[in-house]
């Protein structure tokens, strides 16, 4: 090619390394990546807006009249904002009781969880007893059993042992979850089992290894207990129907079930049953977005060998 002048975009490709004939190609690959990625982030926001769309709309709801909820049930926008649903739930009904209720249910639920599943998943990873392997195939099995098939045996124990119709059976059958001691369990024995050797040695006996060594450093296992059993014990229904039947027990889930089925009041009444489902969705949705950077965050607390 001697005597011959390339043309100034050849030589700017030859000087690049680059061959003249990859440069469309790598274009349209761009642009094909492009174009996925504005499709995919609009299905993302279509299905954000589907799932966010009904939440909206009950807190909207809830600011509505009677007759403008019924006659527009889905509008985002309440022509007249009005207080009367809240007003209706604080002051003329029993909604406060429902509320204590289910605050001191979840609050002894959640305590009671932390400690007693921490105990069992520590004695379940660190404990040699006979038998170890069968009781953790029993906390596996029960994970896999359906709540709703427990309702009566867990009514006839209740009822037996004198606890019907008491915080006492609102409280005790839920202080431990399977799912809550399986999480622990896998959680210590990701904790080197030197450290507590090195307490051992220094004279701390197994209870204070577990609870001023081992314990501290299951921070972040501890934070999703407490997020689930929290969530958990704040929507429980089913266990609430089978223990308890006097009003003054009656927890939020078990009140807000009764006005969305109509048995606490006349007509439609949407605004007061959305009003109602809004404010018991307040306290889960706080303490899930105080806690959701920390859950099971595995990597940190544990050291290395």
């Amino acid at each position: 090619m001697s005597g011959t002048t390339l043309p100034e975009a050849e030589i700017i490709a030859a000087e690049r390394g680059t061959p003249k004939w990859q440069k469309p190609t790598r274009q349209r690959w761009h642009t094909r990546t492009l174009t996925w990625q504005i499709i995919l982030y609009a299905v993302l926001i279509v299905l954000a807006l589907i799932y966010i769309y009904p939440f909206l709309v009950q807190v909207a709801t809830s600011f509505k009249s009677d007759a403008e909820a019924t006659s527009d049930p889905i509008g985002l926008i309440p022509q007249t904002w009005t207080l009367a649903a809240y007003e209706r739930l604080f002051l003329r009904s029993d909604f406060p009781v429902w509320f204590a209720n289910s605050a001191v249910v979840t609050i002894c639920v959640t305590l009671g969880r932390v400690f007693f599943c921490s105990l069992a998943g520590y004695a379940l990873a660190r404990l040699h007893f006979r038998g170890r392997g069968v009781v953790f195939a029993a906390v596996i099995a029960v994970m896999a059993v359906p709540s709703v098939v427990l309702l009566i045996p867990k009514f006839l124990v209740i009822n037996q042992l004198g606890m019907y119709d008491s915080y006492a059976g609102m409280i005790v059958p839920l202080l431990v979850d399977a799912a809550g001691v399986f999480i622990m369990k896998n959680f210590f024995e990701s904790i080197p089992v030197s450290i507590e050797e090195q307490a051992r040695i220094d004279g701390a006996g197994t209870f204070r290894i577990f609870w001023s060594v081992v314990l501290p450093m299951a921070r972040p296992a501890l934070i999703t207990i407490i997020i689930l059993s929290f969530q958990g014990s704040w929507n429980e229904l089913s266990h609430f129907i089978v223990s308890t039947q006097s009003p003054e027990l009656t927890t939020l889930t078990k009140g807000v079930a009764r006005l969305a089925s109509g048995q606490l009041s006349q007509g439609n009444q949407f605004p007061l049953k959305l009003a109602a489902a809004a404010i018991m969705t307040i306290p889960v949705a706080i303490m899930f977005f105080v806690f959701q950077k920390r859950i099971m965050n595995t990597a940190q607390g544990a050291l290395k060998e």
